[in-house]
């Protein structure tokens, strides 16, 4: 497939948040939760075919089990082809297992430190708090004055954070602002709240560049984690199972349309939130990685006319749009 690029390649990228690319390749599909063999999936041309074709950084974490592993060790191999320079790395921090944290300003470094030599760099364009919803407030604003520490040494170039919940990412936030020792967070990226089934995001997306001061706010996640397909979810999605059923009922609406809901979602997606920021893609193979750019061009390009399929849709979720699940502890947002 004759694909055309959607950025520059073979100059060295700016290394300004603000010039992130589009897209970003998600390294959460290098993990086991979403592949038995993570370790045999074509890491290397996957990076080259995004890397060359402008989709100029990654995105992943330690908590995505042998990811960085792997994607350093690709990296290393592209080094003599495609130089550091030329792409962003982004990572995660904090988080270590699926119920196990350690913000501590101690780990926080050692984190970082240990994800430079895995991803065969010597610094890092953005590290992000790792899902901060499961963390004291106190907690993760060491966490941050550490990152922001890191940042003034030039480890890192930007820092941020991740999570769930919306309204608690625009919390502490904005809270920062005023924080001394951390300041204005640099981005905030947002999973599963901006899709065909969750656009709560939207609402706060002018909050997060005015209130919170923030370069780039990004979301990925755009199809919520595998529940906007048409093959079966990820066991291990923390969905309610009226909002799993819901999603498959329609994914057979699309399909009688002659529509994948996945193409259709992430469409959407696209088409929505690019204006306001990057989008985060996981692929597991070359194919994935084409349709993901050939989507990409359907709506810069305006070839599909999504909009009657897409209310369609919504109306289809009636009291589902916008549900969400739980995650994290309870937080006191004063």
């Amino acid at each position: 497939m004759d694909l055309k690029p959607i950025g520059p390649f073979g100059t060295p990228v700016t290394g300004r948040i603000e010039d992130l690319p589009d897209l970003l390749l998600g390294g959460a599909v290098f993990n086991q939760q979403f592949n038995d063999h993570p370790e045999q999936l074509p890491a290397e041309e996957i990076l080259r075919t995004g890397f060359t074709h402008g989709i100029r950084a990654i995105d992943t974490s330690p908590y995505y089990g042998p990811s960085e592993i792997i994607l350093g060790e690709a990296l290393k191999k592209l080094k003599p082809e495609i130089p550091r320079e030329w792409y962003y790395i982004v990572t995660k921090c904090g988080r270590l297992f699926l119920d196990e944290f350690d913000y501590s300003p101690e780990w926080i470094r050692k984190s970082v430190l240990r994800s430079l030599e895995r991803l065969d760099t010597t610094y890092l364009d953005l590290v992000y708090l790792h899902d901060i919803e499961f963390v004291e407030e106190d907690k993760i604003f060491g966490a941050l004055a550490e990152l922001k520490k890191l940042k003034d040494e030039g480890i890192i170039k930007h820092f941020g954070l991740s999570g769930y919940p919306v309204d608690f990412l625009f919390y502490i936030s904005k809270k920062a602002v005023t924080t001394p020792s951390v300041g204005p967070l640099d981005a905030v990226l947002s999973y599963s709240n901006f899709n065909l089934q969750n656009e709560r995001l939207r609402d706060y997306i002018s909050k997060f560049y005015e209130e919170c001061k923030l370069k780039k706010l990004l979301c990925a996640s755009i199809l919520s984690m595998s529940l906007l397909r048409s093959g079966p979810t990820h066991e291990f999605h923390p969905a309610s199972k009226e909002l799993r059923d819901k999603c498959q009922e329609v994914a057979a609406l699309t399909a009688a349309e002659n529509v994948e809901l996945a193409d259709l979602a992430t469409r959407f997606a696209l088409r929505e939130f690019l204006p306001h920021g990057p989008v985060v893609l996981g692929v597991s193979n070359l194919k994935e990685l084409n349709s993901a750019i050939e989507q990409y061009w359907n709506v810069k390009e305006n070839k599909s006319d999504d909009d009657a399929l897409v209310k369609k849709v919504k109306e289809a979720f009636g009291e589902h749009h916008n549900e969400v699940w739980g995650s994290g502890i309870p937080h006191k947002m004063n």
